[in-house]
């Protein structure tokens, strides 16, 4: 019997966390059991999530199972693109150098600011009236 090896990372993005497995394969890419393409109609977020394979060289040597939640579709994509830089690193160690060169290993810290308490938003004011 054969064991197919499967390799597994976490990326997060704002409010968006994915759960990315990668095995050898032909390039098939599945989004919450569905197409890449239906998942993604934005042809920026699909460049963005292959831009770790594009980088490698490795387009169609591996099939990607993303599991993704919370945020808005740029948000997971970008956590798409962690989880699957994290999972080829753990695959091959001479990967690791070349993304991390990219700066693909590193997550964006960015998060939506609280609004405050008094305001009508994070940073805007309500309105000021002299008299």
């Amino acid at each position: 019997m054969v064991e197919i090896v499967k390799y597994a990372a976490t990326g997060r993005r704002k409010t968006a966390s994915a759960r990315v497995t990668i095995m050898p394969g032909t390039g098939a890419v599945k989004v919450n059991k569905r197409a890449f393409n239906d998942y993604f109609p934005s042809e920026s977020d699909r460049i963005r999530v292959l831009m770790p394979l594009s980088i490698t060289n490795n387009l169609n040597k591996f099939d990607i199972i993303a599991q993704v939640n919370g945020g808005g579709l740029p948000g997971q994509a970008d956590a798409i693109k962690l989880g699957l830089s994290r999972a080829l690193a753990k695959c091959d160690e001479d990967m690791r150098g070349v993304l991390k060169k990219a700066k693909l290993l590193s997550r964006d810290p960015r998060m939506k600011e609280r609004k405050k308490p008094g305001q009508k938003g994070a940073r805007k004011k309500f309105q000021w009236v002299k008299r």
